[in-house]
């Protein structure tokens, strides 16, 4: 009886290691694809970016100067009717 036991825990050690190495390898199996495609990706990254180059310079929609007010069409007119309005006498 304590034979059959004994045979039994080493089975059971013996599956168990098995099993352990089983999982180790898995995982550096998925690890090592997952170094694999993040190189892939990278230089394919890279090479895109160099490909195909993007204007760095931001896009406007209009142009922002300061506009005079003498450059206002009858600003001289809209001044005086201002003045007239709105100023006390």
């Amino acid at each position: 009886m304590k034979f059959i036991k004994f045979l039994l825990v080493a089975f059971a050690l013996l599956l168990l290691v098995w099993f352990g190495f089983w999982a180790i390898g898995i995982v550096s199996a998925l690890l090592w694809y997952a170094v694999v495609i993040g190189v892939i990706a990278a230089v394919g990254y890279g090479g895109y970016r160099l490909l195909f180059k993007k204007d760095e310079t931001p896009k406007q929609l209009e142009e922002k100067l300061p506009i005079g007010i003498a450059e206002i069409k009858d600003s001289d007119r809209a001044l005086e009717e201002y003045k007239r309005k709105y100023l006390p006498k």
